[in-house]
């Protein structure tokens, strides 16, 4: 867990008992210099929300999803109050069930209501959100981010019909999908796979300053758009806007949202039909990118050609490290694959997320 947060979770043990909100909270904003923003607490860290309860089983009201996005790009933490014991929850979009209160008319492109309590998951994909897995849970959230939320959020509020679709694996797909290690396999030793690389490599060294001043950013969801766009964008008009922005000292980023797509690059060979997916990897920061959805992935490998890749790019401070472009199927990938069956919502199998820890193959 990084240090401030560690800190938190001390201060607030130390307290066990005080039974008072008012007090815990005031204590806390001196503590750690936070600023208030109505009931939230918030510094660069962390941003937390106290509440009080008589047990550990509480519904209050927490907070506006409104609100929740003005601070969702960073650990999200509700204090419960109780007589004996202060709990510590992470509640950031990912690890919320549903919208409760006023939430009727809640929509993509209408956000409102607000979660309870009981809406906060105590358990996320067999791990306890407690502050001793703070670090390991907020590493899975920051690549979903809240947009990437809020449509399952309002699927599982109103009931809405999902837009997604299971994928059906029939027996004519079947040996197909069954033959995409190989197929991706024969790409990477290809000619054709080299000279995929060569051209996202020669993306990456044309944007190289930019993909730097981007690497900056401390949103992982804007840092890692950026730089997808930067290399894999069809726009040439919105990459030029990106880049005078980003000289700017990333002053009015233009806004924007990527296509969600299962790939960032799309490239036909005679033989096969790729797709790669672009991943920064701050060399310096341990990162949980989102990887794919599994009926994305198999309704896209039941193409006779299909060869899905993934292209990381690894980013030191000052340059950039290492590129890589691996098959889905490499080793350690798949060794480092965390499912997240509550994020994929009702009509789809599960999503995936990688935990990669360093870019040397």
């Amino acid at each position: 867990m990084n240090n401030t947060l560690t800190e938190l979770a001390s201060f607030i043990a130390t307290h066990d008992g005080i039974n008072d909100k008012a007090n815990l909270s005031g204590l806390a904003l001196a503590r750690f210099q936070l600023i208030k923003d109505r009931s939230v607490y918030y510094n660069d860290d962390f941003a937390i929300r106290f509440s009080s309860a008589n047990t550990t089983s509480f519904s209050n009201t927490v907070l506006s999803l409104s609100n929740l996005r003005k601070y969702d790009h960073r650990p999200f933490v509700v204090c419960l109050v109780t007589p004996k014991k202060n709990c510590l929850f992470l509640a950031n979009s990912t690890f919320l069930k549903k919208i409760s209160h006023s939430s009727q008319e809640l929509r993509a492109n209408n956000i409102r209501g607000s979660f309870n309590g009981s809406d906060i998951l105590r358990r996320f994909e067999g791990i306890e959100n407690s502050a001793c897995n703070f670090e390991r849970l907020f590493a899975i959230h920051e690549p979903i981010g809240f947009e990437g939320n809020l449509e399952r959020l309002v699927e599982a509020t109103n009931n809405i019909s999902p837009t997604g679709r299971k994928f059906d694996v029939t027996d004519d797909v079947r040996n197909i999908i069954l033959e995409s290690p190989d197929r991706a396999k024969t790409f990477i030793e290809s000619r054709d796979g080299r000279v995929l690389k060569s051209e996202l490599d020669a993306l990456v060294s044309k944007y190289k300053n930019e993909i730097l001043l981007a690497a900056l950013i401390e949103n992982v969801n804007v840092r890692g758009r950026i730089i997808e766009y930067l290399i894999a964008g069809e726009n040439e008009r919105l990459r030029q806007e990106i880049i005078v922005a980003l000289g700017e000292n990333k002053k009015g980023l233009p806004e924007f949202r990527t296509a969600n797509e299962l790939g960032d690059y799309h490239r036909a060979f005679d033989r096969f039909v790729t797709e790669t997916d672009i991943k920064t990897k701050i060399m310096v920061l341990s990162s949980n990118p989102k990887a794919y959805n599994i009926d994305k992935i198999l309704e896209f490998l039941a193409e006779e050609k299909s060869v899905f890749l993934f292209y990381f790019v690894g980013v030191d401070p000052t340059r950039i490290a290492n590129t890589v472009l691996v098959s889905m199927f490499q080793k350690d990938l798949l060794n480092a694959t965390i499912t997240l069956r509550h994020w994929a919502g009702r009509n789809s199998e599960a999503s995936l997320s990688l935990k990669v820890k360093q870019l040397n193959h």
